[in-house]
């Protein structure tokens, strides 16, 4: 599939999890889409293991209407990820709005923080399963767990599932979303 015109966000903290960050921003500018980086209002870079990356704007700028599916990846960011309110509500405001959401390893504390997971299937790195239960989501262990726009995995080894998976609920969202 062909993703030109879709615009798809990427978020970022300190401490992402390298392959999880880099491997969806290639993922999805190879597909065509134009891949903007998502930062916390804390800074415009953000490092992991001595890799810096520059936001495109902060989630105090980025509106769901803007975008055609969010992605965040793990590592610890997601711990840092969520004490930004602005971040928060841009992941609660595109699941509210059907678009698709990735979240892959920790990034689950995103979801949780979001208060999206309630009700619905997902998985996540293991450690983070206690989180996503009392959050309310059936924890399943596969590579990936879809369950409407919300699209979950558990380690950096099934990334290429969890990208093929978001690039089909982009494909199948009806006309004006995702």
């Amino acid at each position: 599939m062909s993703l030109a015109g879709k615009t798809v966000a990427l978020l970022v903290e300190d401490d992402y999890n390298l392959d999880e960050f880099i491997y969806p921003l290639h993922r999805f500018a190879e597909a065509g889409a134009t891949v903007k980086v998502v930062g916390t209002s804390r800074s415009d870079v953000f490092t992991s293991h001595d890799r810096q990356v520059r936001a495109d704007l902060p989630a105090a700028s980025a509106a769901a209407g803007d975008f055609d599916a969010v992605i965040i990846p793990g590592g610890y960011a997601p711990d840092k990820m969520r004490r930004d309110t602005d971040m928060v509500a841009f992941v609660r405001d595109m699941d509210a709005a059907g678009k698709p959401v990735g979240a892959i390893c920790h990034a689950g504390w995103m979801l949780v923080s979001a208060r999206i997971v309630s009700g619905r299937d997902a998985t996540c790195f293991y450690s983070v399963r206690d989180d996503l239960e009392a959050a309310g989501a059936r924890w399943r262990d596969e590579p990936v767990v879809v369950d409407r726009n919300l699209v979950t995995s558990r380690t950096p080894a099934d990334l290429p599932a969890f990208c093929a998976a978001i690039i089909e609920v982009m494909e199948r969202a009806p006309a004006g979303v995702g």
